[in-house]
């Protein structure tokens, strides 16, 4: 692997310049021309600082048209307190707001009297240059707000833990054995290039069965052992505690910390404090924490960046990823794109050069990965509630028992959670609707004086007793899509004496004992079996590859892979049955265990289709009127194309939508212009005091 520092995919902004308040005024002092006679200050009249006395400021309004700073005067009273990177309050259009002082300097551009900093809320400086300069880089990329991204960068302050004394920094770790790195391809060269500071980023493809978060606590410890920070960053919190156990017991527990959203605000703090004060080299934290302020990185991390929640739902919307490789960048650092599967953003960066891939061979991946049968015609049957027998074929009852025999637990990974999520007429399989209020019905599952309970409304509960079809008058009714309550009850019944246990919504297992037992669960909410699982059925493949969706198969892929590697190999007997058509390339991915194969596919398709990230895109959402007035003023390159706007959710009387949608892409190297363009649309909006409430975005996930 190459040491030299990679090329970025995009030219990351150089941070604003400071532009004068219209109504502020400045600082005489630093104007005055030299000889000229000094007034005497009146008794009480403030004086500026004896040195740098201009303060430039981020106040904390998230308008576009104020995203930059703004010059005062420090009084000589808080010459000490007014550090560069402090919580300040000012005020601003004869308001007190709050606002962060980014930098000190002698002189101003603005030629009339500046007003005075009111007071220093805090002389932390919890805004350090890195910092700054990396957050202004993200606002710029999505086209947002400076104001908007520190909101996600920086915690509340809590007073208390602030005074607190500062712990002692942990000793730097000694270098870990990464032997088990070996069995993937250019694995210790990136980990040789990270020990010696050399920047390298790399793909990484985990084997099936991996001890994937041994393997990233080993990476942070080789950055951490030279002295240089690591942050990685996980999905959710069932992944962090494994990697922060890892991490723990590789390098002891005050040498790593976990951030999440979820901590007490003043605990929160304090291990952030922590972090920025260099109390600690290693972070592990969930999407809240990849902003985190670790002292001289060398290393950044995530882990299944196809995951969701990776995305921000918070203006600008940033994705981990793409502020990680921001990171890496400015800080000449290492950065690892970690996962079972691999997305398309991911094969961007290796088709591009930016990143290399790191894998195992295929003797490696035969080694371990489990053997897997596609069943695709017998799982068609599944959407007939009737054929319940046909809905697990021979060949997944087979797997299942060898799984019992052998003494291990089987997964069953069900799409939907709940009992029956939908019920259709059994004759013309038109919906069935509440006679009351129009909702969906379903089944809620158990039994009154031994009797099932009757289908209900999902809206307004009332139970419908005598349900007929609208449309054909029939009285039967058949399950849409049976849901991983009621999958475990049929499997109850058909493996007596074995186990069930589910594992979805608000009843997430982290992890099973390795002994027998049915897992029905959700995707995304596999727990981890002891010894692994000796099989998995993945049921009704359809009805993931099948929604509109443009990552749907990429998304399938991921979740089928996720489950598949919580199984044993082959040679122990581990094996997976997917309901799905065998000549899908999804399944044939996953037959062969080649998700760098499926993203080149997925990636020359959006190339051709021009989806993102072989472009870029921007959504614009809101009422046809605030629609209309974003498009008329917003200015596009020349390979600008909108698309819509088209409607969104219901229609009033005269058929006119309450809500609209447009979709603008450019080429990629026009992606800096567009999230330019999109920031001055959003300021000439805010600048007018518009009132229409509008959503623009970024890149996003969802565009259908």
């Amino acid at each position: 692997m190459s040491s030299s520092e990679p090329a970025p995919l995009w030219e990351l902004p150089e941070p604003s310049r400071s532009e004068p308040e219209p109504k502020a005024s400045p600082s005489r002092a630093a104007k005055a021309k030299p000889g000229a006679k000094k007034s005497l200050p009146r008794k009480g009249q403030q004086q500026p600082a004896a040195q740098r006395p201009v303060a430039k400021i981020v106040v904390d309004i998230p308008l576009a048209h104020l995203d930059r700073t703004f010059d005062y005067q420090v009084p000589a009273k808080l010459d000490e307190a007014a550090v560069p990177g402090c919580r300040v309050r000012v005020r601003f259009a004869g308001q007190l707001v709050d606002g962060y002082l980014v930098e000190r300097t002698d002189t101003t551009e603005y030629e009339r009297k500046l007003a005075f900093l009111e007071r220093v809320t805090s002389s932390e400086a919890v805004l350090p240059p890195p910092l700054h300069t990396v957050c202004r880089a993200v606002a710029d990329r999505y086209g947002g707000t400076l104001s908007d991204v520190l909101r996600l960068a920086l915690p509340p302050r809590h007073a208390k833990v602030e005074g607190e004394p500062p712990a002692e920094p942990a000793p730097a770790p000694p270098a870990p054995d990464v032997s088990a790195w070996a069995r993937y391809q250019r694995g210790p060269a990136f980990l040789e290039a990270t020990a010696e500071g050399k920047p390298a980023n790399a793909v990484w493809q985990a084997l099936p069965g991996e001890d994937w978060p041994r393997r990233l606590a080993e990476a942070a410890a080789v950055a951490a052992a030279q002295g240089r920070g690591a942050l990685l960053v996980v999905p959710d919190h069932r992944d962090l505690t494994r990697v922060h156990e890892a991490c723990a017991g590789l390098v002891g527990e005050d040498a790593v910390v976990a951030l999440i959203a979820g901590l007490g605000p003043a605990e929160r703090y304090r291990r952030w404090l922590a972090v920025l004060r260099g109390t600690v080299r290693m972070v592990v934290g969930t999407r809240a924490a990849m902003f985190a302020p670790v002292a001289d990185p060398g290393l950044f991390v995530v882990w299944d960046d196809g995951d969701d929640l990776h995305l921000d739902p918070h203006a600008p919307y940033p994705h981990v990823r793409d502020v990680l490789m921001d990171r890496a960048h400015a800080a000449k650092a290492s950065l690892l794109v970690g996962g079972f599967a691999r997305t398309a953003e991911a094969q961007l960066l290796v088709e591009s050069g930016w990143a290399q891939p790191v894998l195992a061979d295929r003797v490696e991946l035969r080694a371990a990965a489990p053997r897997v049968t596609p069943v695709g015609e017998d799982f068609d049957v599944a959407r007939d509630e009737a054929a319940r027998v046909a809905r697990l074929p021979a060949v997944a009852f087979e797997a299942a028992r060898q799984a019992f025999a052998a003494g291990f637990p089987t997964l069953v990974q069900v799409p939907r959670r709940g009992y029956v999520p939908g019920l259709a007429c059994g004759s013309c399989r038109t919906a069935a609707h509440c006679r009351r209020c129009a909702g969906p019905l379903a089944l809620p599952g158990g039994s009154v004086d031994g009797a099932p309970k009757p289908p209900a409304c999902r809206w307004c509960g009332v139970p419908e007793t005598a349900f007929r079809c609208a449309a054909c008058g029939s009285v039967r009714l058949r399950a849409v899509i049976v849901g991983a309550k009621r999958t475990a009850e049929e499997l109850g019944r058909a493996f007596p004496g074995v186990p069930v246990r589910t594992s979805g919504a608000a009843e997430v297992l982290a992890s099973v004992p390795g002994r027998p037992a049915l897992v029905v669960c959700t995707p995304g909410a596999e727990p981890v079996a002891e010894g692994g699982y000796g099989a998995a059925l993945l049921l009704d493949g359809w009805a993931l590859l099948g929604r509109q969706d443009l990552r749907a198969s990429e998304e399938t892929l991921r979740r089928w892979m996720a489950a598949g590697s919580l199984v044993r190999p082959a040679s122990s007997g581990g094996r997976i049955v997917v309901g799905a058509e065998a000549g899908l390339p999804v399944v044939q991915a996953l037959v062969r265990w080649d998700p760098a194969w499926h993203a080149s596919q997925e990636l020359a398709e959006r190339r051709e289709l021009g989806f993102p990230p072989a472009v870029r895109m921007v959504s614009v959402e809101g009422t046809p009127d605030a629609v209309a007035s974003v498009l008329e003023d917003l200015p596009l390159p020349d390979s600008g194309e909108v698309l819509g706007p088209v409607p969104l959710g219901d229609f009033d009387e005269e058929g006119n939508a309450a809500r609209e949608r447009a979709l603008v892409r450019v080429a990629r190297p026009d992606g800096k212009a567009l999230a330019a363009a999109v920031h001055a649309a959003a300021a000439r909006r805010d600048a007018r005091k518009a009132t229409e409430p509008i959503r623009i975005q970024l890149d996003p996930l969802d565009l259908i």
